[in-house]
């Protein structure tokens, strides 16, 4: 049974909620998503419906290249699990895309989270407690909260999790892409370069004959 990892982007996109966020408390990169693959090709979390629109809000597939995100500072976290509990993350995101228009976004749970208060919504999630409720089906996770009062920077201090990128959301490359990069790189070197001693052999044969 090999590890397998999810991964959970971390990002700050400069929204007045963003900030309002940020403000409280006292931190930033305030808002969490979860990513299934280090190219973030399938990135889920609780967020605007349409980046453009703030007024519409839920469960959604979020777009990295859209221009809120793109220039979003972000950190990249792996989290490893077994293959079971991977599976178990799978099947709980499969019920949210399958249902995604019952979900809504829990505006109420966020001011929960300042005044301590926790309302039962059972189908609306703020990011962070999307995340949080995804992980806490796991028995070796514990989170030392409930979902609902579970913030991004509780998320950061899980044990197991591992940095791998810090920066402009929009300057991130995969590191698998990096190393295909260099190859495709390499090789173009590799195929320049007897192209290029023919062409100097020519010139001295050339230059020979002359003389």
């Amino acid at each position: 049974m090999g590890e397998k990892m999810i991964y959970f982007l971390f990002t700050d996109t400069g929204t007045w909620l963003n900030r309002l966020i940020n403000f409280y408390t006292k931190t930033t990169l305030n808002h969490v998503s979860i990513a299934l693959d280090p190219a973030l090709r399938e990135v889920y979390s609780f967020g605007r419906k349409h980046p453009d629109n703030p007024f519409r809000a839920g469960f959604v597939r979020e777009d990295i290249g859209h221009h809120l995100l793109k220039n979003a500072d972000c950190a990249l976290y792996a989290y490893p699990m077994t293959e079971e509990e991977y599976e178990q993350i799978m099947g709980e995101i499969a019920i949210f895309k399958e249902k995604e228009d019952t979900f809504k976004y829990n505006f109420l749970g966020l001011f929960g989270v300042v005044l301590r208060v926790e309302w039962k919504r059972e189908k609306a999630f703020f990011c962070s407690q999307f995340a949080a409720k995804l992980l806490g089906g796991l028995k070796d996770v514990r989170l030392g909260k409930p979902a609902c009062f579970t913030t991004p920077a509780d998320l950061r201090r899980l044990d197991g999790m591992r940095l791998i990128y810090r920066g402009k959301l929009g300057d991130y490359e995969p590191q698998q892409e990096k190393q295909e990069s260099r190859l495709a790189a390499g090789e173009q070197e590799a195929m320049s370069k007897p192209q290029s001693l023919f062409v100097s052999l020519s010139s001295k044969v050339k230059e020979f004959v002359i003389r």
